[in-house]
This record gives structure tokens, sequence and C-alpha cells, in this order.
């Protein structure tokens, strides 16, 4: 049984694009409990709360139910749900799943696979955090379910997806000129620029592509913040800062705050800007909130 398969090809609603990270979201959870005890099993009550904390942190704007993850995951085979009255799931619904005491976990079978092979846990967590996520939020995802693998473990790449073009770093940042394109940052140390990075717009998880109409030159703080779901692309291509950043610093005022509806910086004349395709997927399935008003000069 390939359990590298499995994780790879959750069975997700998918439609245009459409983040759906619930699966992944729940099996990271459960290696990470896994990883702490492993044989433990997860109380839906406990899972409701800590599951529901990371969807609104991790997962698209729109609403969802820990429920459904913790109902549908079992039919891929990794996980398994038990009530009093056995082994089964009583239903996708909220009050089904509190009423039975459910509780779930791994299966037994990818229990045993994972204390046979302990870098298992670590190609599948780094199989879950290519496919769903960008790589500026993996390392905080990890800490957030409380997942500690090894760095050799996290090395070993499945052959899962199509290779990412190693020139699109230099292409981005040579259309915005080496410098951010929310704030304008513009280090080097020597010749070579620190703290700049080629941003997906459309993450390319989610098929988007490693080209200048897909591509943003941030410094690292915006781009985190860009993956948060804080900052945004607006109409016009003006900054979108979400009212539910807040920041009483007049550091984060100043870096954040004031950004709100300023134009981006680049690209220069001649390269390609955002797409709107991409501009909009990124609003749609990333931002978070309602934007701030533009702020008093």
């Amino acid at each position: 049984m390939d359990w590298l398969e499995r994780t790879a090809k959750l069975r997700q609603w998918s439609r245009s694009g459409t983040r759906a990270p619930h699966k992944p979201l729940l099996l990271l959870y459960a290696l990470g409990r896994f990883q702490k005890d492993a044989d433990g099993e997860l109380p839906y009550s406990a899972v409701e709360k800590d599951l529901g904390q990371l969807l609104e942190e991790y997962g698209p704007s729109n609403r969802t139910t820990p429920a459904y993850p913790f109902h549908h995951l079992v039919s891929d085979g990794v996980w398994e749900v038990r009530t009093d009255r056995g082994l089964g799931s009583p239903g996708s619904g909220v009050r089904e799943l509190r009423a039975a005491r459910a509780v779930g976990r791994l299966t037994p079978e990818l229990r045993a696979a994972l204390r046979r092979e302990p870098s298992l846990l670590g190609r599948m967590t780094r199989t879950l955090l290519d496919l769903h996520f960008p790589p500026s939020l993996h390392a905080e995802l990890c800490e957030s379910v409380g997942l500690e693998p090894e760095p050799a473990e996290t090395g070993q790449l499945p052959a899962v997806r199509r290779q990412r073009d190693p020139r699109m770093r230099e292409q981005v940042l040579t259309a915005y000129e080496y410098q951010c394109a929310f704030c304008g940052y513009d280090g080097r140390i020597g010749a070579v620029p620190v703290g700049l990075e080629a941003a997906h717009v459309r993450w390319w998880a989610f098929d988007g592509p490693d080209d200048l109409a897909n591509g943003l030159c941030l410094c690292s703080l915006h781009h985190k913040l860009f993956d948060k779901g804080a900052l945004g692309i607006g109409e016009g291509h003006r900054i979108l800062v979400s009212q539910r950043f807040v920041g009483r610093s007049p550091a984060a005022r100043e870096h954040v705050i004031a950004l709100a509806d300023r134009p981006l910086i680049g690209p220069q004349p001649g390269a390609q800007p955002v797409a709107e395709a991409h501009r909009f997927w990124h609003i749609s399935q990333v931002f978070h909130g309602s934007p701030r008003p533009a702020t008093a000069a």
C-alpha cells in the first residue's frame, strides 16, 4: 500500500481552483498527535476546536465545519472513526458526532507503517504541505499542528507534482527592479539582494504558473502576510489590507496598515503585471475579511 500516493490523492471537493484544505489539515493534525501519542484517540470535541482554529487560520475565507473532514476522511483509507457502538462514523453532522461521542485516529495499517518506517511521517507531511500550502507557511503549519519532522525526513520529496521553474525568481525580481512591490524595500549585502522573494499570487500548489503574470517581488514580511491573507491586490492593482490584521505599534502601522489602497510598486515599463485571473483567485481563496480603508496621510 503506497501511503504517499494516498496522501497525495485525498478526495477533495474542487472547482476552478477553489481551496478545500479540510482533509489535509486534519491529516496533518492527526500526524502531529500520532507523533506525541501513537495510540491516542482524538475526540471530536477536541478536534472540532483545534481543527476549527486551523481552518480559520489556513483555510479560505468561507466558513466550514470540522465535522466534514472528520467524517469524510475515512473514505481515503487513512483515518477511522469510532463511537460507543463500534467502528464507523455516525455521519457528517456536528450534532451527530457530538452526541455519539465520536473519536478518530489514523487507521491501524497506517499507524503500523509509521512505526515500521519513521521517515514516512516526514514524507507524508512534506507531501501534504507541498500540495496544499505555499512554502512560506510550512514551518508555521508544522508548529501549529505539533509536528516536528526531522530535516532528513522533510528533504525527501515524492514525485507527485510538476517541478518548479528555477528561473521565475530572477524574472520576477528583475521585473520589479529588486524592490518589494508593497513597501519598496530593496536591501542588499554587497551585490546580493537579501530578504526579497518571488511570491506566487495564485499558489503553485493550486496550479499557479511559474511566470511573471503570477509573480510579485515581495520582502519576507509582506510575502508572509500576503500568503496568510492579510494583504491582497485590489482593483487597479492597489494594495488591500485586511481588517483582521491588528497592530498597535508604530512599526505595524507604518509597514502594514498604512499600505491600504496604495498602488503596487512596479513592475517596470514593458514587464507583464499580475494577471486579473490570478489576482481574483487570491482575493477569493486567500484574502481574509474586509479591506481597510486608506489611512489619513
